[in-house]
């Protein structure tokens, strides 16, 4: 990368502020200079277009919601526990001062009809890391119902995110209930 390690933290801050708050569509990328107070060269040389930054902006977001999650699962006895952490996690990311009202990723592909390949790339790797992570917390116990138990939460978690859209104190309750549910001994 062509910019120094601040300048960058200056402009994944302002892109992630902006882009995941007003939309990506919405936010011209000088509102994006002028929040981070760098030159449109700075950002050139270190992201080749607007799509190139949003997708570092959605890569470092994952980074961090996967600290988040992993300190869940961490506080979890079974297999059970460290699957149903997700929730957990969802509550403690969403607090935080970097939590948006829903979820960035789906924010993200929710702009486009044909997202640009650097964003439909952050979005897959996304949700390919949530399904992989929920079907290896449920596989080492032995659970033979991994994928499915896996392709179900994720389902439920991204309705999840959705309805924080929809209803600002959405509580995660019901999702909880459901995906113990699913979670359930046979």
């Amino acid at each position: 990368m062509g910019i120094r390690a601040s300048t960058e933290k200056k402009l994944l801050d302002a892109a992630d502020e902006l882009f995941f708050t007003a939309g990506i569509s919405a936010t011209p990328i000088d509102a994006v200079l002028a929040r981070a107070g760098v030159s449109a060269a700075t950002l050139y040389r270190g992201y080749p277009s607007k799509e190139a930054l949003v997708a570092a902006a959605l890569d470092r977001r994952h980074a961090s919601w996967l600290e988040v999650w992993d300190r869940a699962i961490g506080g979890q006895q079974t297999w059970r526990g460290r699957v149903l952490a997700i929730f957990d996690a969802l509550d403690e990311f969403r607090g935080r001062a970097d939590g948006a009202r829903w979820c960035a990723f789906l924010g993200s592909a929710a702009e486009y009809a044909d997202a640009p390949d650097e964003i439909s790339a952050a979005v897959t790797r996304d949700t390919d890391s949530m399904r992989a992570r929920l079907h290896d917390l449920a596989a080492p116990a032995g659970e033979p119902r991994a994928t499915e138990i896996a392709d179900q939460l994720l389902l439920i978690v991204t309705g999840e995110l959705a309805m924080r859209l929809r209803d600002a104190h959405h509580d995660s309750a019901i999702a909880r209930t459901i995906a113990t549910s699913i979670a359930r001994s046979d």
